[in-house]
């Protein structure tokens, strides 16, 4: 039935197609939201009012667990790390606490008020705070793994580009544009004229890196995020002779790929929690 239902959304993006992937969640999110509140929520990273992070400590876990950052999508305009009223993005903290880890789920600053490299900045704020803090929340400051959807995704390539693989350990990437494919209106929002758009996305620093990557679109994905998977598929093979892990994750759309984690599709949770542990252990 689910399946059904995203093919019969096709490949579009937009509010209402949002809507319609967050009902066909919402009864197993809101179980494992009652189930799995959060540990500590909006605590302060930084200085700006979306300098806030939400943790989900795993019940009886590890005191030095690996540590799962999300960086959650929205068009580089909008999104938000969700809560107890809001399952979205929210869930991926919860289901990382399932699996053992210390889940962080973030806000960061938006678009346009806050252009390139706002996003980048933000995510190694919150990786910076995490190795000063994350032993007092039950995780193991030496054992980060980022991972990002759609905008944040990109978020998460923009960290390696101006960080390096520094201070953690993997990165996971979901639908995310790299920037083998041109430049688009809402793009210019956040990276400005196109002139300045090669010098600012982080094709280079995502192909070229050594750290463990897990890549991963959707089959019904719009075509410039498939082009971006491919893309970014070509390059690490021919820099490296061999890919990243990766996986296009069949009868899920560019929405339904993060919101439908924790619940009993484990198909991606599971390639999630394998890497991480590997990368982690």
């Amino acid at each position: 039935m689910t399946r059904s239902a995203i093919q019969a959304m096709g490949f579009e993006l937009g509010p209402k197609i949002l809507e319609q992937c967050r009902a066909l969640f919402d009864e197993e999110q809101q179980a494992l939201a009652e189930r799995m509140p959060v540990s500590q929520a909006d605590v302060a990273y930084g200085s700006e009012a979306r300098h806030r992070l939400d943790l989900y400590r795993p019940e009886g876990g590890d005191d030095a667990a690996p540590v799962l950052i999300f960086v959650h999508g929205g068009g580089f305009l909008k999104g938000d790390k969700g809560g107890a009223d809001a399952w979205p993005n929210a869930n991926v903290g919860r289901m990382a606490a399932q699996a053992g880890f210390l889940g962080v789920v973030i806000n960061y600053r938006l678009a346009p008020d806050h252009a390139w490299p706002a996003g980048a900045e933000d995510v190694a704020a919150v990786v910076a705070w995490l190795r000063a803090h994350a032993a007092d929340h039950g995780g193991d400051a030496d054992r980060i793994v980022l991972a990002g959807t759609s905008a944040g995704a990109v978020h998460v390539a923009g960290y390696l580009d101006r960080s390096g693989d520094r201070d953690i350990r993997a990165a996971i990437l979901l639908s995310g544009l790299y920037g083998y494919t041109p430049l688009d209106a809402r793009d210019m929002l956040y990276y400005g004229e196109p002139a300045l758009y090669p010098d600012r996305m982080p094709m280079e620093a995502v192909a070229a890196t050594s750290l463990p990557l897990l890549v991963a679109c959707a089959q019904f994905d719009p075509p410039r995020f498939q082009a971006e998977f491919l893309g970014l598929m070509q390059d690490r093979l021919a820099r490296h002779g061999t890919m990243p892990r990766a996986l296009i994750l069949s009868g899920h759309n560019h929405y339904s790929m993060p919101m439908h984690l924790g619940t009993a599709d484990r198909r991606l949770a599971d390639e999630i929690c394998a890497f991480v542990r590997d990368t982690t252990g």
